[in-house]
């Protein structure tokens, strides 16, 4: 019996995913996840192989040290999750651009560190990561959001750029994050399944939060997804606090010392959070590409200064009038 297209769709829509990632610990009840009996040995298994997707103590040395520019790393980071946000990826596409572009920049040296070279590289690496992740993927102008950044890149240049990145990762592009690490330990901390949704998504938000901070590239991915976890049921009733000693038990190769540090780390962001005002979303944001820029300039000469773009070359373009480049 041939199947319909309807059998063919998924019975969740975006609203629904939506309002859940918003809901209450008592609007995230369900079912507990299953893991097979040898899950234990398979999760271990994996934090063998977590430095292979780390850029290196070195990196986070070069970074403090100033050898590397950190606040030029911190934008790169802001503009990644504000496009993560404005497209509604999931928290793992923004932590995997950030991982890239660390894994990159451990190997590789920008002469531009503040200029449009860095600003290539986030869009590069936020290409790569949303077509790992995501099942809707923008086209690469559609990527660079209006409003975001200065530089606008064509689709051949970000290419050029995302081949640099996947031979400097030697395409090994699936990392190892705390969001492998997440659902699992949810399930240790409720076997019930009662809270585990809204424990994810709580833990999911803390991890989004600690990737402009370098004090946290030293630190392995299972040590954060546990201190994670324990921040996350502190913010849930109903559940009774957990210690870093007790957190060391869900996985084989955690250890107090990692998940404590990370923890303190972890709790001062969780504080600074709730001094902050929640973070604005940017609704007016405007796709930009080469047509509709020409097209402005054109309608708005009448009550505006003529804006002046001359081509430096194949494929800078400069704005005299507003300072922004298409490249």
């Amino acid at each position: 019996m041939p199947l319909a297209l309807s059998d063919l769709l998924c019975g969740e829509d975006a609203d629904g995913a939506l309002s859940a990632a918003n809901a209450g610990p008592e609007d995230h009840r369900a079912s507990a996840p299953s893991f097979p009996d040898d899950s234990d040995e398979s999760i271990a298994e994996l934090l063998g192989g977590a430095a292979v997707y780390s850029p290196g103590s070195a990196y986070s040395s070069r970074l403090r040290s100033l050898s590397l520019d950190p606040s030029a790393r911190a934008d790169c980071a802001g503009w990644i999750l504000k496009v993560n946000e404005y497209f509604c990826f999931q928290p793992l596409t923004a932590y995997l651009a950030v991982n890239y572009l660390d894994r990159f920049l451990a190997a590789h040296h920008l002469r531009e560190a503040k200029g449009w070279a860095m600003q290539l590289l986030s869009v590069a690496c936020l290409s790569l990561a949303a077509k790992m992740e995501e099942t809707l993927v923008p086209s690469l102008l559609d990527l660079q959001v209006e409003g975001t950044a200065r530089f606008i890149f064509e689709p051949h240049t970000v290419c050029k750029m995302e081949l640099l990145v996947l031979t400097a990762l030697k395409w090994r592009l699936r990392s190892l994050t705390p969001f492998t690490f997440i659902d699992f330990f949810a399930c240790k901390v409720d076997p019930s399944g009662t809270y585990s949704r809204y424990l994810v998504s709580c833990a999911n938000k803390i991890i989004l939060a600690t990737i402009n901070d370098i004090e946290f590239l030293d630190h392995c991915p299972s040590s954060m997804a546990a201190a994670a976890l324990i921040c996350a049921v502190e913010e849930t009733p109903g559940l009774a606090p957990i210690d870093s000693k007790s957190a060391m038990a869900w996985c084989i190769g955690l250890t107090k010392e990692g998940i404590a540090n990370c923890y303190r780390l972890m709790q001062e962001i969780v504080m600074e959070n709730k001094r902050r005002n929640p973070p604005v979303i940017l609704p007016q944001l405007r796709v930009t590409t080469l047509d509709n820029m020409d097209s402005e300039a054109s309608s708005s000469s009448s009550s505006n200064p003529p804006n002046k773009r001359r081509k430096l070359n194949n494929h800078l373009w400069v704005d005299d009038h507003k300072g922004d480049h298409v490249i």
